[in-house]
């Protein structure tokens, strides 16, 4: 009986101590089909929350996640919902939140100019696609759904064109837009996929998502199983934009592109009637760093709990948080001057941080800008790099941060690959001091080198946009727009961080094609 009495007890103080907190969407609102859920949820069990969700009806489970947070978009259809978001404890506890929202029809409309819908393709189908929005603040992305929930491809922006591999098949695609505002809308594309015309295009130059100057080369090759051979190459820089042609089955020019993100297509005629392409994503920078990793400039903190401020009677050989930067590592290297960066030390859950100043105040890069004409007419970043990990499991998170302080206003673009507690990207939130997750995954490779790029931009009216994150070639968009916050500090920096687990285990992370563009 005793022991009845106190499981009673402690049911009823974990209920009485649970909590969910919705900051998205308000309870009453109107809002698109596309519906963005943040929440967070407490409880007094002592094992903690085990996993929370949102109900789009009575007993409809549109979405569950592990941790006492969420974040995530639902695609609803117009109309009144009466959703819930649930939190469970791993006590056998519950707590709920109603949300009531009118999702309202969008009217937005997408065109898609290829591939015509009932068509067939070959097995390289080629998306051409342009959207437009009622929405004030505009298109903000587009994508392609091969079937339903699998999102292929993802775009910034009112238009696409992109190709897309497939095995041979029946596919009812779909071409969807979303706005600035949360609505969205799409066009449907049947296609059959048919077997490959055995035309190809490699191209070797510019890499794909690389970072390039305003003279952009191309150098691509292609063959046909035609007997009379290609005929002709090109390259498009926007859909229907066809910026270069040269006859035969070679190219190698020279392309003068404005900063910018292009989704570059290098396509081959042959002299059958068959056609392929390649697409080729590029970064066109005002001005671009490469190889920050071997460059002068990087000072390194250790941030320690519980505050995580610089600890200024720490000292790199520890024993509270130890760490060092080892510059020109031949092995593993993809370019023969990696960076290894590590981290240990005694405290747990410490952190280590490297900073590099490369515009403005303290530049490392020969740009101080003292009349102030760079950096306020500077607002689209990209934070390109390559790391290396042995066993990413040992790293609590690995953190990459953009930052602009301009006209008194300072601008963190902080992005967070959360491995212990989830495997997840968050991102920073500065006038809160805190990180949001986002709901993307993040699974670096072990003993691999993984490809990050990261796109933001600090808009007309001066908020941080976080535009999209890129790992190993799978493109997430983000559209999350954040408020800056005061400073008197002038400049533009980049952050790469190291953070401790429950042990503080040491480890090493090797840097490498570290390239930042700025326009």
């Amino acid at each position: 009986m005793k022991k009845f009495v106190f499981l009673f007890a402690l049911s009823s103080a974990t209920l009485a101590l649970a909590n969910v907190t919705v900051s998205a969407p308000v309870n009453g609102s109107s809002v698109g089909t596309t519906v963005q859920y943040v929440a967070s949820a407490t409880t007094g069990c002592p094992a903690g929350v085990a996993a929370m969700g949102i109900y789009s009806a009575p007993g409809i489970l549109a979405y569950s996640t592990r941790g006492n947070s969420l974040n995530t978009e639902l695609l609803l259809k117009p109309g009144e919902y009466q959703t819930v978001v649930q939190e469970w404890d791993n006590c056998g506890g519950a707590s709920t939140t109603p949300i009531t929202i009118n999702v309202a029809a969008s009217s937005g409309e997408v065109q898609v100019a290829a591939p015509a819908n009932n068509s067939d393709a070959p097995t390289q189908v080629q998306y051409v696609a342009s959207a437009t929005t009622g929405c004030a603040k505009g298109v903000s992305a587009m994508g392609i759904y091969t079937a339903p929930g699998v999102l292929a491809y993802q775009s910034q922006g009112a238009s696409l064109n992109t190709v897309l591999t497939l095995a041979p098949g029946t596919y009812h695609t779909v071409v969807q837009e979303w706005d600035g505002c949360g609505g969205s809308a799409n066009t449907p594309i049947a296609i059959q996929v048919v077997g490959p015309s055995g035309d190809q295009v490699t191209v070797t130059a510019p890499q794909e998502n690389a970072i390039v100057s305003p003279t952009v080369r191309y150098v691509a090759s292609a063959t046909s199983s035609c007997a009379k051979g290609v005929a002709a190459m090109g390259i498009y820089t926007a859909p229907g934009v066809l910026a270069y042609t040269t006859q035969g089955a070679q190219l190698n020019t020279l392309l003068t592109l404005n900063p910018g993100v292009y989704q570059t297509v290098v396509e081959e005629w042959d002299n059958c009637g068959e056609t392929a392409v390649s697409p080729i994503t590029i970064t066109v920078g005002g001005g671009v760093f490469t190889s920050l990793q071997e460059q002068q400039g990087w000072a390194g903190y250790a941030l320690e709990p519980p505050q995580y401020n610089i600890c200024n009677t720490c000292q790199p050989s520890g024993p509270q948080t130890a760490w060092s930067m080892t510059q020109n590592i031949s092995s593993p290297s993809l370019s023969g001057h990696s960076s290894q960066m590590d981290i240990g030390g005694q405290t747990v859950y410490s952190d280590v941080l490297w900073n590099n100043h490369l515009i403005g105040d303290g530049s490392s890069q020969g740009m101080p800008d003292p009349d102030h004409t760079i950096v306020p007419n500077l607002y689209n970043f990209t934070y390109d790099v390559y790391f290396y990990a042995q066993d990413p499991s040992v790293s609590q998170a690995l953190e990459f941060d953009i930052n602009q302080f301009v006209n008194g206003s300072s601008f963190i673009w902080g992005h967070e690959c959360r491995i212990a507690g989830g495997n997840e990207w968050d991102i920073w939130d500065n006038p809160g001091e805190q990180w949001h997750p986002t709901g993307i995954a993040c699974n670096p490779l072990a003993n691999a080198w993984n490809h990050l790029v990261l796109q933001v931009q600090r808009t007309s009216d001066n908020q941080l946009l976080f535009q999209s994150i890129t790992l190993n070639g799978v493109t997430s968009v983000l559209n999350y727009y954040e408020d800056p916050t005061p400073t008197t500090w002038y400049g533009v920096t980049v952050n790469y961080q190291q953070d401790g687990n429950y042990e503080q285990a040491p480890y090493s992370i090797w840097l490498d094609k570290l390239n930042f563009a700025y326009w």
